[in-house]
């Protein structure tokens, strides 16, 4: 099963291409969300918002692997996808999360409340 539908991929990578422009413009940007991954077992969550044009295996976002310390980076899709082979319980997308504010607004409450609350 595939962690981001074509869709989504398309608006990671829109949203990477837009994050170059702004890094190369000197402008700020805080997009929402595109996707949420999670596992079932362990805690861990990722909120995706971009993957980089130019290393289509790796996407930024919000990354908490069930320590309590989310923080904002880039992730291996490659190595998402891998643990999802490997575990007992994979890593899965919520079909049903919807982001409803920018990326900055989801890292502040998790660093304060040491967890991706959606």
């Amino acid at each position: 099963m595939k962690l981001i539908t074509d869709e989504q991929r398309t608006q990671l990578l829109a949203n990477g291409r837009a994050a170059r422009e702004a890094r190369d413009a000197k402008i700020e940007l805080d997009p929402t969300p595109v996707v949420k991954l999670w596992t079932p077992d362990a805690y861990c969550r990722w909120l995706l918002t971009e993957i980089d044009p130019l290393e289509p295996s790796l996407a930024y976002g919000l990354c908490d692997l069930g320590y309590g310390f989310p923080e904002l980076g880039y992730v291996s899709l490659i190595e998402l996808e891998d643990a999802s082979h490997t575990l007992k319980y994979p890593v899965v997308q919520d079909p049903r999360f919807v982001a409803d504010r920018p990326i900055s607004a989801y890292a502040q409450v998790a660093r304060r409340r040491g967890l991706i609350i959606t």
